[in-house]
Parts: structure tokens; sequence; C-alpha cells
């Protein structure tokens, strides 16, 4: 019988090593790392959320203006066109 109960929890120690984690390898909950050692989210049924795209010369609130490249606080019109600081 205590050979029984002892096989019965090295079983349950194995299953419960082996089960995956949601956050793991740092990447928070509902990513792990790719490959490359990049977050990727984890594949879900369902629709995919689609980020809209950037459009240069719109201001992004906490971010700024998006000239193509990166993200400035300031611009002003310059020879007909635009300047980002």
């Amino acid at each position: 019988m205590k050979t029984f109960i002892a096989l019965a929890a090295a079983a349950a120690a194995t299953v419960v090593a082996v089960a995956p984690a949601d956050a793991r390898d740092g990447c928070g909950r509902g990513y792990h790392r790719g490959p490359y050692g990049h977050c990727r989210p984890n594949w879900r049924h369902g629709p995919a959320v689609v980020p809209a795209p950037l459009v240069i010369g719109r201001f992004y609130d906490g971010r700024g203006y998006w000239d193509g490249n990166r993200y400035y606080w300031h611009r002003e019109r310059w020879h007909n066109g635009w300047r980002y600081r």
C-alpha cells in the first residue's frame, strides 16, 4: 500500500512539473519566447486584432508627431512642408 501511494505521489509530481506555464521566460501572461528570443503572443482562437497603421504627421497622445521613422514632440512649417524637432 505504501508503495502504491509513493508511486501515485511521484506521478502527480511529474504531471505538475511538466505542465506549461503562461508567464514564462519573462514575457508575461499570454506570451512566450519565439525562436529568436522575442516575446510573442500565444495563439488563440478568434479574430486577430490588427493595429491601425501609423499616419505620417498625426499627433499621438503621449508620444508626439509620427514622421515615418520616429516620434517628435514639436513640428513647424518649413519650406512648404513640416520640420520635426
